[in-house]
């Protein structure tokens, strides 16, 4: 609990979406919402370089 909570001092939108998800024992859900976070940060991240013709062929 204690690091939940040092994650929302940190980051309050994604502190506030795990402290939700651990309190309603959502905690499985966690990784998905992880997984989902990175992916939508390498479409923005690839967005305008060569790669983005690669990234795009994976969805």
């Amino acid at each position: 609990m204690k690091g939940i909570r040092r994650a929302q001092a940190r980051f309050t939108i994604v502190g506030e979406l795990l402290a939700y998800l651990w309190r309603r024992k959502l905690w499985w859900m966690i990784p998905m919402v992880t997984i989902l976070a990175l992916f939508g940060l390498l479409l923005v991240f690839t967005q305008g370089s060569a790669l983005a013709p690669f990234i795009y062929t994976l969805f």
